[in-house]
């Protein structure tokens, strides 16, 4: 599933670092976990999509390779962005 146009830009402005941001690890994961939220609906609706589910998990092991990354990186971006999420921390 991917995203709107519209939806994707709202998400690049709010998490963005400096005016050309588009890559950044915070706007990778904020735009990831928009995704990964909208397949989690469907999947409560849809319980037997298995292909949607193996994209879900896709999409999570993405995320928490760029959450490790940010962690590793900047500890302090990294607490800002899962609190400003809702991410769980291990």
């Amino acid at each position: 599933m991917a995203l709107e146009k519209e939806v994707k830009n709202e998400i690049i402005q709010q998490y963005k670092q400096h005016s050309e941001d588009t890559g950044s690890p915070e706007v990778q994961i904020a735009i990831l976990t928009t995704r990964i939220k909208g397949l989690t609906e469907h999947l409560r609706v849809n319980k037997h999509d298995e292909s949607s589910r193996r994209g879900l998990l896709k999409l999570v092991g993405h995320r928490r390779r760029l959450l490790t990354y940010l962690r590793r990186k900047d500890y302090h971006r990294y607490v800002a962005l899962t609190d400003r999420l809702n991410i769980r921390k291990k």
